[in-house]
């Protein structure tokens, strides 16, 4: 008899040998070689379904979510532990792919996940073993939490739920610390496809350059430095971000505040002030221009404040 539509291959005995756990059947068929001869051939097949897996990653994080859990099949085969990283995954028991999927990630991990995605399907073991495993991707975010995960204590699953960052994750694979086939796959299609690149936002900068260094005070410098200036926050506006420059808040607001003179006490209780000020609205500085202490200075609250530091226009992300 044949089988699936080839006509090279008749199945002449199948022998049940186990069906405690799963199914293990001994199957003798013939094979009909290239010179069209025929032999007889013998495999053990083992049958326990089909299953699905799933990565679960976070943009903004930079994270995916993995488990821990122990493997008797790795313990027996050189794993010391027998304790391996994975991604959520299980068999899909009479469900489709991707109901069994989101089941799978709520029990294991906790997340209640919806909007998956399916980036393809594998035969995992063919030389042994019938199952078709379903890959999966998500987002997740924290309030998606809906439990503790870790699986179900009925079906003896003790699961350890880990969220590492992205690039920690890949590291394992190349260390060896992370070998199990489904998870490789996953974290590799992640990398090459950019799943976890950040998403590009505008960003908020202050443009931070001479202002009076070197000028004497000479208005007609001054002019030139806020013009100089003026020429950057348009290039960083044309990138796509919103520039701003301490000069166009201070010195209307100091000017309004009575001060007569650069350097005096209005001009001096104003001017870096608000500049530092206005940095608490900002995403990030871009340094320009030649010397400035003033603009030294706000580099230097920038990166205590953990603000972004750009020292080149660009080292600007471009979003159009």
């Amino acid at each position: 008899m044949t089988r699936q539509g080839n006509p090279k291959v008749r199945i002449l005995k199948e022998e049940l040998l186990s069906d405690n756990w799963y199914v293990l059947k001994k199957l003798t068929f013939e094979y009909q070689k290239q010179d069209d001869t025929w032999e007889t051939q013998a495999r053990e097949v083992y049958d326990r379904g089909n299953g699905a897996t799933i990565l679960l990653y976070n943009r903004a994080k930079q994270t995916v979510v993995l488990t821990k859990q122990f493997r008797m099949p790795t313990y027996v085969n050189g794993n010391d532990t027998g304790m391996l990283i994975e991604t959520c995954a299980g068999l899909l028991d009479r469900e489709t792919p991707e109901a069994s999927i989101v089941r799978e990630t709520e029990e294991e991990t906790g997340y209640r996940v919806s909007d998956i995605v399916k980036v393809g399907e594998a035969y995992m073991s063919p030389g042994s073993v019938t199952e078709i495993l379903h890959f999966y991707t998500a987002e997740y975010s924290e309030g998606m939490l809906a439990g503790e995960g870790g699986g179900m204590e009925e079906e003896q699953e003790h699961i350890e739920v880990l969220e590492l960052p992205f690039i920690e994750a890949l590291e394992m694979v190349r260390t060896g610390e992370i070998c199990d086939a489904k998870t490789i796959m996953l974290l590799q299609y992640a990398q090459i496809h950019g799943l976890l690149e950040p998403e590009v936002k505008p960003l908020h900068v202050l443009i931070a350059g001479p202002y009076r260094s070197g000028t004497g005070d000479d208005p007609e410098l001054l002019e030139q430095n806020v013009r100089f200036m003026n020429e950057i926050a348009l290039q960083v506006y044309e990138a796509g971000h919103l520039p701003v420059l301490g000069e166009w808040y201070a010195l209307p607001l100091i000017a309004t505040a009575g001060s007569r003179t650069i350097g005096d006490d209005v001009f001096n209780r104003m001017f870096h002030p608000s500049s530092i000020r206005l940095l608490d609205c900002c995403d990030a500085v871009l340094r320009v221009g030649g010397p400035s202490q003033g603009a030294d200075e706000m580099v230097r609250v920038a990166e205590e404040k953990g603000k972004l530091v750009y020292w080149h226009l660009d080292e600007l992300p471009n979003v159009g």
